[in-house]
């Protein structure tokens, strides 16, 4: 999953896709989104943003990224790289949403501030996460990759492991201790299963466990980046992202890229399968980069983010898709960057990250809003 975000960005992250602009031309596309916003008291959301409603920001500087719901619809988890929080990578916190936003105050951070962490979620006691984390192999934060390749890499760091932390940091459990990267877990709904991506077999492959971290078992086998798992509302299904290299030359380059603990994520596509990895099926024929899937609150559906309409290659949207891909819609309109949506459990709400009011700056923040059918 990482599961990124900035953190998507987020981070993504994980987060990977953000930003790759010059600030002057952040500074264009801000002022290009104010012209299209609405001027009513919802000033956040653009008109053409028909399933949203009374959206609000909740944090205002760095990448925050991948924030998810606890169970009961109180909290968010989510990760971030703040400096003014003291960051220098991303790290884990919770916020609980009765206190509004966090325009001046520092949420709780529920990472140990050392290595770099990814793709936090809540169990169902709502007083518990998971998250990944590279600090048993050291407490640096690991080095990103080089951007002057001409290419845009995400690192796939070998010490990352899965660990269950309560809302004060304190770790209770170490979920996995195999060699190679365990990361990008989310929790079934129905609050018995986890999903996480993982090399333990030589790919990056989806994988399931128990909630416990007991009896884990490979669920997808096909070459490529399997990664960004979440469960159906119902427990039954798994949508996900990934590259399907094909030609010996993409097989190749996937590969030499892995043995470096690198991916380059501008490939890929939504897939969907049953929480056993039977009946896997491609749901998206898009081109570039589709990803951060999510199932609506009815499990008919999937919101992913994607730039297959940009021109420019680094503006994500949110989209919605039916599962058997047909009716497609464009969700978000941010001239720059929407990704990461997640429904609460009841429904009522979608969170996600965007680089809207950030008055030209590449910080991507988290924002909250009603979610209308």
């Amino acid at each position: 999953m990482k599961k990124y975000i900035t953190i998507l960005v987020i981070n993504m992250i994980i987060l990977g896709f953000v930003i790759l602009s010059s600030s002057t031309s952040r500074n264009t596309l801000t002022q290009k989104s104010a012209n299209h916003q609405q001027s009513d008291t919802d000033s956040l959301r653009y008109k053409e943003e028909k399933h949203l409603r009374n959206l609000r920001q909740l944090t205002f500087g760095g990448d925050n990224a991948e924030a998810y719901f606890s169970f009961d619809n109180q909290k968010i988890v989510f990760q971030s790289n703040y400096k003014m929080w003291g960051l220098e990578c991303d790290q884990i916190f919770y916020f609980d949403l009765k206190d509004g936003d966090m325009r001046n105050k520092k949420p709780q951070m529920i990472s140990t501030s050392k290595g770099r962490t990814t793709c936090s979620y809540f169990l169902p006691d709502n007083q518990s996460i998971i998250y990944a984390s590279t600090h048993k192999g050291g407490d640096a934060c690991p080095p990103v990759p080089n951007r002057n390749t001409g290419k845009y890499l995400w690192a796939i760091h070998d010490d990352y492991d899965i660990f269950v932390a309560d809302l004060n940091g304190k770790i209770k459990k170490q979920l996995t201790k195999t060699k190679g990267y365990d990361a990008e877990a989310t929790v079934s709904p129905k609050g018995d299963k986890i999903v996480f991506t993982s090399t333990r077999s030589g790919d990056l492959e989806l994988w399931v466990m128990n909630i416990d971290g007991s009896k884990p078992k490979q669920i997808t086998k096909d070459l490529g980046y399997d990664g960004g798992a979440f469960f159906s509302p119902d427990g039954s299904k798994i949508v996900f992202r990934a590259s399907r290299p094909k030609t010996p030359e993409e097989i190749k380059e996937y590969k030499d890229l892995l043995k470096d603990g690198l991916v380059q994520p501008t490939n890929m596509e939504i897939f969907v399968c049953n929480a056993d990895g039977s009946d896997l099926r491609q749901v998206t024929n898009l081109g570039k980069a589709n990803w951060a899937p999510f199932f609506t609150p009815d499990g008919k559906k999937i919101l992913f983010s994607s730039n297959h309409a940009s021109k420019r290659g680094f503006q994500f949207n949110i989209y919605m898709i039916n599962l058997d891909g047909t009716g497609l819609e464009q969700i978000t309109y941010d001239g720059v960057f929407d990704s990461f949506p997640m429904f609460s459990y009841d429904g009522k709400k979608l969170i996600f990250s965007s680089n809207r009011n950030n008055n030209g700056t590449r910080d991507t923040n988290l924002f909250i809003a009603d979610w209308v059918d």
